[in-house]
């Protein structure tokens, strides 16, 4: 029953993000910039994307995998 919830939280949360990022954000052309955010930074505080104009940023989405190892 654990590995079957977990697949539904996963399919509910992945169809969630999808209509959020489908109405609610246009998509970007090759060439404009990234709209401004703030995340969390690893070393503690806030880290808004605006304050790293001028240099190289990566931006790196990965999937969090909830299967059992």
């Amino acid at each position: 029953m654990g590995r079957m919830r977990r697949a539904m939280v996963s399919l509910i949360l992945l169809a969630s993000f999808s209509l959020v990022a489908a109405f609610s954000t246009p998509a970007l052309e090759v060439g404009e910039k990234a709209p401004d955010f703030e995340l969390d930074s690893t070393k503690g505080g806030k880290l808004k994307l605006s304050s790293l104009k001028g240099k190289n940023v990566l931006i790196n989405f990965y999937v969090l995998d909830f299967s059992p190892t």
